[in-house]
């Protein structure tokens, strides 16, 4: 197991120490339970997954994946050399209107997959030289994933977990999953429930954001990059939309005043429309140059300083 030394602290994937303690089987089961009245996220379905019923995710009982690569397209500090170990989940618990990759998220592209067959993907990508485990829209399937990040360890897995997720997250899944992930990466979306209502029918999204956004901090802290590469801590992806609709400057003063100065923000500029945001007029059209460089100007107007 490679161990890095940053200043004094000795620092792996944290959860070899939970594994090591016993504990994330323990975590497992009690995310499992959580299937047969699902509220795995703040939607709540109460519908039972282990005996098929499904919600507005779409996910069952069983793990669909779309796809499992090194990704040269992420942050550059998860990329590293050899690139990001992305496994992109079917399915999504958010489900935006103008979503980039509607196919997966909306729709049934992918395949189901054993827990088995999910951690040897986890190795596989890490026998690429990957430099880590990145769970793209993981939410869903945190059970299935934390039962195969079981089977992974006990067959050498050693690099970080990255939870790549839309930031309308479960507190108490968030704190199951204490000591299980290294690294949190959830987009900060909308401020406006009158917004979220709209695109993604969920108007609790920034009330719920702020504490799992808290939570998550208090678990992993500031991003710790050693030798160009990520190795704990928070990440936060925050997409400009047309006409202010994202509220930056509300999330913004939010992450600065009451997460950290030193947050790791990627400020994103590749809005375009897609899936059924043509049917928005507010949204069907790309995003300009000028709103992306005002949306920067504001992160850095908040004292945020750390982007990708």
């Amino acid at each position: 197991m490679e161990v890095l030394v940053m200043e004094g602290r000795a620092y792996h994937p944290i959860y070899l120490s939970t594994h090591t303690n016993n504990k994330i089987t323990e975590k497992a089961k009690l995310l499992e339970e959580i299937l047969s009245a699902c509220s795995l996220c703040p939607r709540g379905c109460k519908i039972n997954r282990l005996k098929g019923e499904t919600g507005f995710c779409k996910g069952g009982s069983q793990v669909r994946v779309t796809s499992a690569f090194p990704h040269f397209g992420e942050e550059s500090c998860l990329v590293g050399n050899h690139g990001s170990g992305t496994i992109f989940f079917s399915y999504c618990n958010l489900g935006c209107v103008f979503c980039q990759n509607y196919e997966i998220s909306h729709g049934a592209e992918g395949k189901d997959v054993s827990k088995e067959e999910l951690s040897k993907m986890m190795l596989y990508l890490q026998g690429r030289g990957c430099s880590n485990i990145n769970l793209v829209t993981p939410t869903h399937f945190a059970p299935q994933i934390v039962e195969a990040l079981v089977m992974a360890i006990a067959d050498g897995l050693n690099i970080p977990l990255v939870y790549n997720c839309g930031g309308y997250e479960s507190p108490e899944v968030i704190d199951i999953l204490d000591g299980i992930i290294d690294i949190y990466m959830p987009d900060a979306k909308f401020f406006s429930s009158e917004v979220t209502r709209e695109f993604c029918q969920a108007p609790d999204y920034f009330p719920n954001l702020k504490t799992v956004l808290k939570k998550m901090h208090k678990q992993v802290g500031d991003l710790v990059i050693s030798e160009g590469i990520a190795r704990r801590g928070l990440l936060i992806r925050h997409l400009i939309m047309p006409e202010g609709l994202a509220g930056t400057k509300e999330i913004m003063r939010f992450i600065a005043t009451e997460i950290s100065c030193n947050t790791y923000v990627n400020v994103m500029s590749q809005y375009r429309p897609c899936g059924k945001a043509f049917r928005f007029a507010r949204i069907n059209r790309a995003l300009r140059h000028g709103e992306f460089l005002e949306g920067r100007v504001i992160a850095q107007s908040f004292g945020l300083n750390r982007f990708d």
